[in-house]
């Protein structure tokens, strides 16, 4: 997410009448699109900014210096203002927090691949986990417009991009804001593959659901009345793969809302990814619930089976957090255990760090020792990602 909002950025600059710099000494003006999900990454900020303050210093030029995204999402949503404060009191040399919704869709991404595409359908999170910092530096989730996202897919797909990423902090419950408008009346699929349908109503419908139907032309039947989807991104994936890419991808879904029309979808559709990331975090039942993960292990590992059952060929990767508080060494080899069990292709594996704001670093003390949590990292990188 953060690569498709630096080509949003970088477009947005362009448009304004920047030039890339060929290096960061030339620049006259530096934009540092920030993550802040570890630490580790909000203390690399901090390092960058305050060595090009000095460097700044040293050469006596003129350069502004912008900070964007998570953390000054984190920044400027914290209504007691401490943050901001915290942050400009640690980089100095900032001239500018740039919150990353003003750059907005209205400029055409300066993609940097010819062949692959970032594609975001929603920014922010509703869920809430309790060592999530994203919830409050994005916000709550916002959909795209429907219609935007198919037009950018079917636009790329003309300028011979072979591969797009649909992206989101929670793919999986795309559409939902969209339909909780009390205007909203989903249309079901038979509508939809009407091109010539010209019922008043069926427009309205199609206005409230950011569809536009006149350019939606195509038989996207997906065997089944959209109104009883439980949300629209099993529609919006089925209409993105029948535009012919070699490759669909799409990050990142949670196992609590990934239902069976998606499976369904999935299947029927062989170019979409047969590799599916699908967050775990852990394999201790305790454990998830302190994360306020409303799933437990055995659920997970049913939703695994399930998935395995319906797309012959699919593996998995997925996301887990070592040494949240409270996980002690059995609590560690469950998700050992698990691992073992599911057997995943690749796994992105963190060290629990306090994130600002979050329910964790509230209610639980960060109890194991960094040592410890360094040692478990090894354990699972060693037997899922150098296997």
């Amino acid at each position: 997410m953060n690569m498709a909002d630096s080509e949003r950025l970088a477009a947005m600059l362009e448009g304004r009448g920047l030039k890339r710099a060929e290096n960061i000494r030339d620049a006259d003006y530096i934009v540092i699109n920030t993550c802040m999900v570890r630490q580790s990454a909000e203390n690399r900020i901090y390092g960058l900014v305050n060595n090009l303050g000095r460097q700044r210093a040293a050469m006596k030029k003129p350069q502004k210096i912008v900070l964007t995204g998570c953390l000054v999402g984190v920044a400027l949503g914290d209504r007691t203002g401490k943050m901001l404060k915290l942050f400009k009191k640690r980089m100095p040399a900032v001239d500018e927090f740039l919150p990353i919704q003003e750059v907005g869709f209205d400029y055409v991404p300066k993609r940097s691949h010819r062949r692959h595409a970032w594609v975001p359908i929603s920014n922010g999170c509703n869920n809430f986990c309790s060592y999530c910092v994203v919830p409050y530096a994005r916000g709550r989730e916002i959909s795209r417009p429907f219609a935007d996202i198919f037009r950018e897919c079917r636009i790329l797909k003309k300028q011979g991009y072979q591969e797009v990423t649909l992206l989101g902090q929670n793919v999986n419950s795309y559409g939902n804001d969209l339909m909780k408008d009390p205007k909203f009346q989903a249309p079901n699929s038979k509508q939809i593959q009407d091109t010539n349908d010209q019922d008043p109503k069926h427009k309205e419908s199609c206005k409230h659901l950011n569809l536009d139907c006149l350019e939606l032309v195509g038989n996207y039947d997906l065997g089944f009345e959209i109104s009883h989807v439980f949300t629209l991104f099993p529609y919006l994936l089925k209409a993105v793969a029948e535009l012919g890419f070699e490759r669909v991808n799409f990050i990142s879904s949670n196992p609590w809302d990934f239902s069976e029309e998606l499976i369904e979808v999935i299947a029927g559709n062989a170019n979409i990814s047969r590799q599916i990331h699908l967050p775990v975090q852990s394999g201790d039942n305790q454990i998830l619930k302190r994360m306020n993960r409303p799933y437990t292990r055995e659920e997970y590992v049913k939703l695994i089976e399930r998935i395995r059952q319906r797309i012959p060929g699919v593996c998995f990767s997925t996301d887990i957090i070592v040494g949240f508080p409270g996980e002690t060494e059995q609590a560690f080899q469950n998700t050992v255990n698990l691992c073992q069990q599911v057997g995943f292709k690749k796994a992105y594996i963190a060290m629990y760090s306090p994130r600002p704001l979050t329910a964790a670093s509230r209610l639980y003390k960060d109890d194991v020792p960094h040592l410890e949590k360094r040692r478990r990292w090894r354990v699972l990188e060693q037997l899922i990602n150098r296997k």
